[in-house]
């Protein structure tokens, strides 16, 4: 019978339910007194057995009709069903004991031998109560004909609810056939019936078993073997679902609505991390934070955990209108009671940024804007250069003029070994960065600093790609998979490390209140993860087949991209710290004068809108900065023994210009 057909079927009248409970008692009474007389002939035309069974039949129509226990339905019994049962059948043999006593008491008689009465409690009971088992078995089988065969990963507590709440859940189509755990002792052992096998096990069981589904719903695992085991099923063809969180039960029991299919996402997450809420509140609690980029993925990450702390204000700036507009929105539903301000501006707009620091001035400033896609910017390096290096001049600088406490920038592992103008431009702040805060540090070495109070602390924080930021690589693939293919990889050797996003703005959070000024904090990004590998994972999830329904197409290298990225570059070195996913890269140094200057220049070059002069002078600011893959290249190959562009514009009187701007 099909399942809709079965889930049409009407419930059965209570008046029914009675009269066949009634006739299972007749049948029960009569096997009683066989019983009970061996069986003999005689015994069934007995007067004695008639008078059993007239009282029989009465007593326990009225227990029936006292306890209720033919109103439950039974392809719905439960444990509920069956202890009305017992009391139904106690009540009426204890009523016939009693009436049994009056009656010797008052006649000398009884109608039915007390041993009689007893059997029958137990053989009406097993009647009863297995009728309800039997019929509710019957049920289930129907419905779980043609039903998808399951297997789940974790035989213990969680892996049990998950097989209870499938065989509960009606609507489900799914029937466990095994269980798969790492647990020697529980290999070839069974629970309710459903087989136990062990993960070595699972390639032999699948050819034998046609199984097109797996759940892994096991509690104490960490999330690199969950993903070990995840991407294990995948490989195998397994579509794979999971249990987040197993502890959190619906009325003691687990719902299958906790059950999600496994997402890209999840096989590349880490165990959580473990930050110092104390530290971070003390820094943050009651203070004027800033962000920059509010809108962009990190920024507003950073934003809703900043609003953790009770800070006295969040200030958002970002030149995206309706994304700002948005997050605000989420602060007022989700942070009710954070004050904040949204302010619409451009980063290397002088006016408008100090305009916002004279107003609010804000306590720390945590610099999440950049133009961060490598193409585009290889395309428009004087976008690069006044947004990414000359914007975060603006802001740093401001920072020291109106006294805030920190200055956190957020910097990119392409900044290291740059093959690419964004890459390069993210290094360049990064130095400017380090040389001013030297230079605020060292007020002696800067007789124009003389007797100020300069208290900024300013930190940088590198590292890679995050899990569905805007433009990264997941949500693209996802939009190909929707349209069919071809998924598109630029070369099948290419290799990135990701982060989830909160992941990397706790880390931000946990190195911006560590600092104690010029650092560069560079994080623990786990495995650097193979781009093809990513795709056919996620083409896998999807249900589909790699190469035979999806394609993968190689493009080759876009503009400015290469193969593997870098924590650290060739001359640099790490140094731990407190924390085991926070290290201190120890970079090459660039003096504040130095760079300044060079700043001075790239930002001259860029109005003028010299793509070629602007790169060359990039170059010449840091000696690594190799382009690949790029119009550019032709410039690694420049006379280094010539003098450089930033020489000859000094010499030509740039110093003094109006483009350039000290530390006020």
């Amino acid at each position: 019978m099909k399942l809709s057909n079965l889930l049409k079927l009407g419930y059965t009248p209570r008046w029914i339910i009675l009269c066949l409970d009634i006739i299972l008692v007749f049948f029960s009474i009569i096997l009683s007194f066989l019983l009970r007389f061996n069986f003999k002939a005689d015994t069934l035309l007995n007067d004695f057995l008639i008078r059993g069974i007239a009282f029989s039949l009465v007593f326990y129509l009225v227990s029936f009709i006292i306890i209720q226990s033919y109103k439950e339905i039974i392809r719905h019994s439960t444990y509920r069903s069956v202890i009305k049962i017992f009391f139904s059948v106690l009540l009426a043999t204890s009523s016939m004991v009693v009436f049994n006593l009056v009656l010797k008491h008052q006649t000398d008689k009884q109608f039915a031998p007390y041993s009689v009465l007893v059997i029958n409690f137990f053989i009406s009971l097993f009647m009863l109560a297995g009728s309800r088992v039997f019929i509710k078995r019957v049920f289930d089988t129907a419905v779980r004909l043609g039903s998808e065969p399951v297997i789940i990963f974790g035989a213990g507590t969680i892996g049990r609810e998950a097989l209870q709440a499938i065989e509960r859940d009606k609507i489900s189509k799914w029937k466990v056939i095994a269980f798969i755990d790492d647990a020697p002792a529980r290999k070839g052992k069974s629970i309710a019936g459903v087989p136990i096998y062990s993960l070595q096990q699972i390639e032999k069981f699948l050819a034998k078993n046609t199984v097109s589904k797996a759940i892994i719903a096991i509690n104490n695992i960490s999330v690199d073997r969950r993903n070990e085991v995840a991407s294990l099923l995948i490989s195998l063809g397994l579509h794979v679902s999971i249990l987040p969180n197993l502890q959190q039960l619906v009325e003691g029991h687990l719902s299958l609505r906790k059950l999600r299919d496994i997402k890209i996402e999840d096989l590349l997450e880490r165990d959580p991390i473990q930050i110092n809420n104390i530290q971070i509140n003390q820094t943050l609690k009651g203070k004027r934070v800033l962000v920059t980029g509010a809108a962009g993925s990190i920024g507003s990450e950073i934003v809703k955990q900043v609003a953790q702390f009770h800070p006295e204000m969040i200030i958002l700036c970002d030149m995206a209108e309706s994304p700002l507009h948005a997050i605000g929105l989420e602060l007022e539903e989700y942070h009710k009671g954070v004050s904040y301000q949204l302010f619409i501006a451009n980063i290397a707009d002088a006016s408008r940024m100090e305009f916002i620091f004279k107003t609010l001035l804000p306590d720390i400033v945590f610099h999440a804007a950049a133009y961060k896609h490598v193409p585009m910017m290889e395309e428009h390096p004087q976008e690069a250069i006044i947004n990414n290096i000359n914007g975060t001049r603006v802001i740093a600088d401001l920072a020291v003029k109106y006294g805030a406490g920190r200055f956190v920038m957020i910097s990119t592992d392409k900044a290291v070994n740059p093959t690419n103008v964004m890459g390069a431009s993210k290094r360049i702040a990064e130095m400017y960065i380090q040389g001013l805060n030297d230079r605020i540090q060292h007020p002696l070495k800067n007789s124009d600093l003389d007797g100020r109070n300069i208290k900024t602390l300013f930190i940088t924080t590198r590292f890679g790609n995050v899990l569905a930021s805007n433009g990264s690589v997941i949500p693209h693939f996802k939009m190909q998979l929707e349209k069919g293919g071809p998924i598109t990889v630029t070369h099948p050797d290419i290799t990135r490390f990701f982060m989830t996003i909160p992941e990397a703005c706790q880390l931000v959070l946990e190195a911006g209140v560590m600092g104690q000024g010029g650092e560069i904090f560079v994080f623990d990004m786990g495995k650097s993860i193979r781009i093809a590998d990513l795709a056919r994972n996620m083409i896998s999830l999807a249900g589909l087949r790699p190469g035979e329904d999806i394609e993968i197409k190689y493009t080759g290298l876009r503009p400015g991209e290469k193969l593997y990225e870098e924590v650290l570059g060739t001359e640099e070195t790490a140094l731990p710290t407190y924390h085991p996913k926070i290290k201190i890269a120890k970079v090459q140094f660039t003096g504040y004068t130095q760079i300044n200057k060079a700043v001075n220049v790239l930002s001259m070059l860029a109005k003028t809108g010299n793509d070629w002069d602007s790169v060359k002078a990039m170059k010449e600011i840091v000696p690594e900065f190799i382009s690949n893959n790029s119009r550019f290249e032709s410039l690694d190959q420049v006379n280094q023994e010539s003098s450089t562009i930033i020489e000859e514009l000094t010499l030509n009187g740039v110093k003094n210009s109006a483009i350039v701007k000290e530390v006020s």
